[in-house]
């Protein structure tokens, strides 16, 4: 699941405020102050205590007289909140978004031009960076990349018999299904684990012709992977076909998964402890857990997967530009970078790659993020996401209505907000 777009966030809906002027405008210019206090927003509990500690400390030893104040916000926020925050005269200085999200928060004006400093730093992910870019202008640095992995119990999955392609991965699914076992957990508004049948095929979400979107899920390469999804939904799964992919730890742990295709952070809900709040299944279900990259259509190959993750961006109206960019320096810098990449995050600055975990899930996730896309790269596909347009039609393939039909009205909606 792609946390960053849970929040719905519609930055470009009737209801938000727009600034005037053009994109990376904003305050923050000239000799930064002696003295003062910057603010770094981070959205949800993906950073790891010992990164968080590694910012404060070398900003407050690197720049004397100033503090580094971090807050930690909920992946809900970032819509709303964030951009009444980010036009207030208290705003913060530097914030994390997600990849999705980034983009139409650089079209509202609302985060500074970062070009001064992106020689600066390093060898990044090339997805991120173009996620961070528009208009030939780099807005929002990457942060750290995540990618989709399907992990399996050896206790359910026979592990020296894994599917090497995906037409194998879904008829391993049906054969692994019961009355109460799914063999691909698949609940119907999952939307991220739809594009690696459309995209394996050679179909598109949508594509732009000069000014125009033209939206793709109706084309015949698009159609031959949902009809194949709808197979997983109807043969394959026992999840709801109005259900999101939220707390899919739980039917795992409860031996009712074969194949769980997800983000690899889920590993940490699956190894909770057993007495946890949210409890995991580490000595069970969870007990030498394994994964592997989704396969591809041709032995050898990996299916390309939707490549998440978040950007970070220095306020368009900070007061504090040049202080917030040596923020933004550290958290990409090699010694930040690492400590991301040790607590299971596939960083942004590639030489860091090397501080994976030596796990199935780390390496699996390393190995399908070399073959990973972004969604279409227009100021308006916030408003797609908040839409539910994808979520709603997916629920209805996985109710089995046909997908052409679906396809056509969903291709119309898109392109009536890409267009809009």
């Amino acid at each position: 699941m792609n946390k960053k777009a849970l929040a719905g966030i519609g930055l470009l809906g009737a209801g938000s405020v727009v600034l005037a002027g053009c994109a990376g405008g904003g305050g923050g210019g000239g000799e930064p102050a002696a003295s003062g206090e910057i603010t770094v927003w981070i959205v949800g509990t993906d950073t790891p205590q010992t990164a968080r500690d590694y910012l404060i400390e070398t900003f407050e030893s690197e720049n004397e007289g100033w503090t580094l104040n971090l807050e930690e916000k909920q992946w809900a926020d970032v819509g709303e909140t964030y951009v009444a925050a980010l036009q207030s005269n208290d705003t913060p200085d530097v914030v994390e978004v997600g990849n999705t999200q980034a983009i139409g928060f650089i079209d509202q004006g609302l985060f500074a031009d970062l070009s001064d400093i992106e020689g600066d730093l390093g060898e990044l992910n090339q997805g991120l960076v173009e996620a961070g870019t528009y208009e030939d202008t780099f807005y929002a640095a990457p942060y750290y990349a995540g990618g989709r992995v399907v992990m399996y119990s050896p206790m359910v999955v026979d592990g020296a018999n894994l599917p090497t392609t995906l037409e194998e991965y879904v008829e391993q699914g049906i054969s692994y299904r019961t009355d109460t076992v799914s063999g691909i957990y698949a609940p119907g508004r999952d939307w991220y684990n739809m594009l690696p049948y459309i995209w394996s095929h050679g179909g598109e979400i949508a594509v732009q012709d000069g000014d125009t979107w033209d939206a793709q899920f109706s084309s015949p390469e698009s159609q031959e992977g949902l009809k194949l999804l709808q197979r997983v939904y109807l043969e394959a799964n026992n999840a709801p076909a109005d259900a999101l992919e939220t707390d899919a730890n739980v039917p795992f742990c409860a031996g009712e998964t074969a194949f769980l295709s997800a983000p690899a952070w889920m590993q940490w809900s699956i190894l909770a402890e057993a007495d946890a709040e949210v409890p995991g299944c580490p000595d069970t279900y969870g007990k030498d857990l394994g994964a592997f990259a989704l396969p591809g259509l041709e032995e050898g190959t990996t299916a390309p997967i939707f490549a998440g993750g978040s950007n970070l961006g220095v306020a368009a109206l900070s007061e504090n530009q040049e202080m917030a960019k040596e923020a933004v320096k550290i958290m990409l810098s090699e010694g930040y970078q690492d400590l991301l990449a040790e607590g299971g995050l596939t960083p942004a600055l590639l030489s860091s790659s090397d501080k994976l975990p030596d796990t199935p899930v780390a390496q699996a996730q390393a190995q399908a993020l070399e073959n990973s896309r972004g969604v279409p790269t227009s100021p308006n596909w916030a408003e797609v996401e908040s839409s539910l347009v994808i979520q709603d039609a997916l629920t209805r393939i996985a109710q089995g209505e046909d997908t052409a039909a679906v396809a056509d009205e969903l291709d119309a909606q898109i392109e009536n907000i890409l267009n809009g």
